[in-house]
């Protein structure tokens, strides 16, 4: 079933975005580093693009991810025009501290202390903008939760002498367009649960950890996932962790089985991972094109 999640306040948070857009220096984009062209909002670059911003990436939670992928990222990122990308972990105090200097090497037109540097941050929900905000701030300043889209208004603040910055709500876009991009934003919990089938999820995260993580699943669980499928996890999973239907002479619970799955992706329980590359983003995208042609 293709995810989809566009709740209503987004669509007047997109329009306040694009106003405030034309007075802002530098967009500071907060994607996840497990995913993160899944997680970067094509309105985000179209509204950066129509008023010629610069772009600096931070690829968040790059604790949780695959080192060697997300450097295969950054590499990616850097070389293009007019973006900076750097990996972060917002649970770091001193990742946080280096944004407003790289933002405005990206803005050297504002060091001459007549205007202030003035930040945007923006990003799709749950990528961990309210604690980078918070952590900017040094103060509590924007609600942080693990279900997205907890901020759904526009703030300001000074950041000290000649720099402003304004948090923004997590923004994701109308349509996702592929069916991975939104499995995956559901696995990594950016859209919320009343739009998820989550055994569906589960299944499709269980598929690409067989193909890529294998070892990590079967040292987390203890079981070999050998000539296995996205299924035959869950089921295993709910086997050795007693996931049992109620009254149901046994039957096995995959549901319970899927959250915990789900739990340990989410948390880092599992280890290290990155749901995609720059090589299997490019091959989804050949794969997608040549379906429409």
């Amino acid at each position: 079933m293709p995810i989809q999640w566009f709740p209503g306040h987004m669509t007047s948070a997109r329009k306040k975005a694009a106003e405030t857009m034309a007075l802002t220096d530098v967009v500071i984009e907060v994607l996840d580093a497990r995913l993160p062209e899944a997680s970067s909002n094509p309105m985000i670059r179209e509204l950066r693009l129509h008023r010629q911003r610069p772009c600096l990436r931070l690829l968040n939670k790059s604790d949780l991810a695959d080192p060697a992928v997300t450097q295969a990222w950054l590499e990616y990122y850097n070389n293009q025009p007019g973006v900076m990308a750097v990996a972060i972990s917002c649970k770091k105090p001193g990742d946080p501290a280096r944004i407003p200097a790289l933002c405005r090497k990206l803005a050297p037109h504002r060091n001459d202390g007549v205007k202030p540097l003035r930040m945007m941050i923006m990003g799709i929900p749950n990528v961990g903008k309210s604690t980078l905000m918070n952590a900017l701030v040094k103060r509590r300043v924007a609600a942080v939760g693990d279900e997205p889209a907890v901020t759904k208004s526009q703030q300001c603040f000074d950041l000290g002498p000649q720099m402003t910055l304004t948090d923004t709500p997590g923004l994701l876009w109308p349509k996702i367009m592929y069916d991975s991009d939104g499995y995956m934003l559901a696995a990594s919990h950016a859209v919320g649960t009343n739009a998820v089938i989550e055994e569906e999820v589960a299944t499709f995260l269980a598929d690409l950890l067989l193909a890529r993580y294998r070892a990590l699943v079967e040292a987390r669980y203890g079981f070999s996932a050998a000539g296995s499928d996205g299924v035959g996890v869950l089921e295993a999973i709910a086997r050795k962790r007693g996931c049992l239907k109620k009254g149901k002479g046994g039957e096995l619970d995959l549901e319970r089985a899927s959250l915990i799955l789900l739990t340990d992706y989410r948390s880092g329980a599992l280890g290290r991972i990155s749901l995609e590359t720059p090589q299997s983003r490019a091959a989804m995208l050949a794969t997608a094109e040549g379906a429409t042609e």
